[in-house]
């Protein structure tokens, strides 16, 4: 490039803005395969993935616009092909393929996107026959969801008026393909839920393409269907097609029209049948009859005069009678032997005589104890007087009264029990038996 011939220093934003319009001069449409790795999506709405082969890889971007048109969920591990335009990311200075438009490799965009919501709805139970609502037999009022212009509605309506004249039909006109058709088909499902009084409702259009018929995958409608509380046949383009809407609605019909012919029945079959059941009826109710008859006639012959029976039910009504007297007298008499013996035993137990018993014995317990504290009492008395006794015999007071005293040397007021233990000038306090008395040793002698 003339722009390197000759030294020029370049900022690192102006290098990488030269090599971004490079690219995107030269790389503006390009188709690349590989597999997806590192899928995110986060809540801008924007796909981030890596798209990658055994030698090299790229990274990628879808914004929100160009993802809003997928069909699929892209997940890693997918060979897709991507339609894109390379650029540059300039804070980063990494090259990236802007993607515009993204198809599973080996299959279809679309077809992956009805298996992927296939999977996922058989998975939450939308398709169990837990929820399978029987049709009607003989409904009164048809709700239509479908387009006003299709051949579709004019199939039902021809098949309908043919088979049942008199039906109250109520169409409500949707779009069945192109952007919108999916909600449209959601909200008239749910408006003839909300008017109510409707017996069944068809939901369908004619044949056509995978993307014709693909309002009738979305999961809008599926989710609708789900939550009708009216049953719905699903009608949907010709016997081998099958739609989401197949499998989660309580009936598939191959065709409009043979949506029509299964939600009533033919009013001429109404009417063979009901003749067919009136005929029989009569029949039963004549061979009943007879037979009533017979045996009758039989009863009467076996019973020529009806006062014999009666006189003999009489008779034995009569015996009973005594035979349940008796047994009465026979159980009262018992039941009577047996209250009186229940209440012997229970004056026996009674509270009253239980508690005079015990007033009794407490009186006696009573005047047993006092009678026991009592010579306990002067016995105690006897011995005190005792002991007092002896104790005054043997006490040191008694001895001092009849004469004697005790010498205690001071100052320490040791007991003297010999005149050894004294000397001369020794002061002693005697003990008398009433009072003391203070000496001083003069002599002592042995």
């Amino acid at each position: 490039m003339e722009l390197f011939r000759e030294r020029r220093v370049l900022t690192v934003s102006a290098l990488t803005s030269l090599i971004r319009d490079l690219l995107e001069e030269n790389f503006d449409q390009v188709w690349v395969e590989g597999e997806i790795s590192n899928f995110a999506s986060p809540q801008s709405g924007h796909c981030y993935f890596t798209l990658k082969d055994a030698g090299a890889q790229l990274r990628c971007v879808m914004f929100r616009t160009a993802a809003r048109t997928l069909k699929f969920v892209p997940k890693d591990g997918m060979r897709v092909l991507v339609r894109g335009r390379l650029t540059l990311f300039e804070p980063r200075g990494e090259y990236q393929l802007v993607a515009e438009y993204l198809e599973p490799q080996g299959i279809g965009g679309l077809q992956m996107a009805f298996i992927q919501l296939k999977e996922k709805l058989a998975r939450e139970g939308l398709f169990s026959e837990l929820h399978k609502r029987e049709i009607p037999k003989l409904p009164q009022r048809i709700g239509v969801v479908t387009s006003p212009t299709g051949a579709a509605i004019r199939d039902i309506l021809t098949v309908l008026g043919r088979r049942f004249a008199n039906l109250e039909i109520l169409i409500n006109p949707v779009r069945v393909q192109g952007e919108g058709a999916a909600q449209e088909i959601a909200g008239a499902i749910e408006d003839l839920n909300r008017l109510g009084n409707l017996d069944v409702l068809i939901v369908g259009r004619g044949g056509g393409s995978l993307e014709d018929l693909w309002a009738f995958n979305e999961e809008v409608v599926a989710r609708a269907i789900h939550r009708s509380k009216i049953p719905i046949i699903s009608a949907v383009g010709h016997e081998v097609d099958f739609t989401i809407s197949d499998f989660v609605a309580d009936l598939r019909a191959a065709t409009p029209s043979a949506a029509a012919e299964l939600v009533v029945r033919s009013k001429k079959e109404l009417t063979a049948e009901l003749d067919s059941q009136v005929h029989r009826l009569q029949i039963a109710q004549v061979r009943r009859l007879e037979g009533t008859r017979s045996r009758v006639a039989a009863l009467s012959r076996l019973v020529a005069d009806p006062s014999r029976i009666l006189g003999h039910l009489n008779q034995r009504v009569d015996t009973l009678d005594q035979r349940l007297r008796r047994e009465m007298d026979l159980t009262l008499g018992d039941l009577e032997e047996r209250i009186d013996s229940l209440t012997a035993r229970l004056n026996q137990q009674n509270p009253a005589l239980t508690l005079r018993r015990t007033q009794e014995r407490l009186s006696n317990l009573t005047l047993r104890l006092e009678h026991a504290i009592t010579r306990r009492i002067v016995s105690a008395g006897e011995r005190l007087r005792f002991a007092s006794g002896t104790l005054n015999a043997v006490s040191p007071l008694a001895v001092l009264g009849r004469g004697y005293s005790i010498a205690r040397k001071l100052p320490k007021r040791s007991v003297v029990r010999d005149s050894r233990d004294l000397a001369p000038g020794d002061r002693l306090e005697l003990t008398l038996a009433a009072g003391s008395a203070f000496l001083k040793v003069e002599e002592t002698s042995p």
